[in-house]
C-alpha cells in the first residue's frame, strides 16, 4: 500500500516587534532571545517617536482611557522597531511576548517577555503585531521605505519552486554527482552562486580607439 506523503508547503510570515523605550538598553539580551527562539531579523532601526506619530500608530486604540498615557510612554524616548520573519511569525511572536498585562503575564506567563521584561500594563517592555493585516500596516508605518511583495504559499508556492529551484538544484545535483569533491556541500554552495539564474548578466562592450 503505498502512503501519499503531502507536499511540503513553503510559508513565511513577517511581523513587527518594537522594543519600547523603557527596556531599549537591553536590547542586545532581547534580540538574542529572538534569534535563539528561531526568528530571522529581516530589518531594524532605532527611532523616536513624536506622541503624533505614536497617536497614528495607536490609532486603533484612539478613545480608550489610557491612550494619552500610551502616547506619552511610547514617545518618551528611543525604540527599537524589528522586521521578524519565520513561519507563523505572528503568532509565534505573539506566544513569546504573553499577555498584554506585565502584571497579569508573570502570574499566567513566567517565562515569557513581557513577563521579564515589562512592569504594568502599559509599560509591557514589547510590542508585536495582532495579526497578518496589521503587521503589514505597522511594517510599513516604521519602514516605509521597505517594499513588501506577496509571500506565495500553497499551489503558488509549490509552482515557483518547480519553475525556478528545482531545475537549477537539479542541475547542480547532477553536476555534483558527476564530479564528487571531497566537499560536496561546499562545491554545491559555490556551484548555485555560479549558476543562479537571476543574477546580472553583464555585458562588457569593447571600443576600439579611433
Amino acid at each position: 500500500m503505498q502512503m501519499l506523503m503531502p507536499e511540503p508547503q513553503i510559508f513565511v510570515e513577517r511581523t513587527l516587534a518594537l522594543i519600547k523605550p523603557d527596556v531599549v538598553d537591553k536590547e542586545e539580551e532581547i534580540e538574542d532571545l529572538i534569534l535563539r527562539s528561531g526568528f530571522l531579523i529581516v530589518q531594524k532601526r532605532k527611532l523616536q517617536l513624536s506622541p503624533e506619530q505614536c497617536s497614528n500608530f495607536y490609532a486603533d486604540q484612539y478613545g480608550k482611557v489610557f491612550f494619552p498615557n500610551l502616547t506619552a510612554y511610547m514617545s518618551s524616548g528611543p525604540l527599537v522597531a524589528m522586521v521578524l520573519a519565520r513561519h507563523c511569525a505572528v503568532s509565534y511572536w505573539k506566544e513569546l511576548l504573553g499577555p498584554s498585562n506585565s502584571i497579569r503575564a508573570r502570574r499566567t506567563h513566567p517565562y515569557s517577555l513581557r513577563a521579564i521584561y515589562g512592569t504594568d500594563g502599559l509599560r509591557n517592555a514589547l510590542h508585536g503585531s495582532l495579526s497578518i493585516s496589521s503587521a503589514e500596516r505597522e511594517i510599513r508605518f516604521m519602514f516605509p521605505e521597505v517594499i513588501l511583495e506577496p509571500i506565495p504559499a500553497g499551489q503558488r508556492a509549490r509552482d515557483y519552486l518547480n519553475l525556478c529551484v528545482k531545475p537549477t538544484l537539479l542541475a547542480g545535483l547532477t553536476a555534483l554527482c558527476k564530479e564528487k569533491p571531497a566537499d560536496p556541500m561546499t562545491w554545491l554552495a559555490d556551484w548555485l552562486i555560479e549558476h543562479n539564474p537571476n543574477k546580472p548578466r553583464l555585458q562588457h562592450q569593447i571600443t576600439e580607439e579611433e
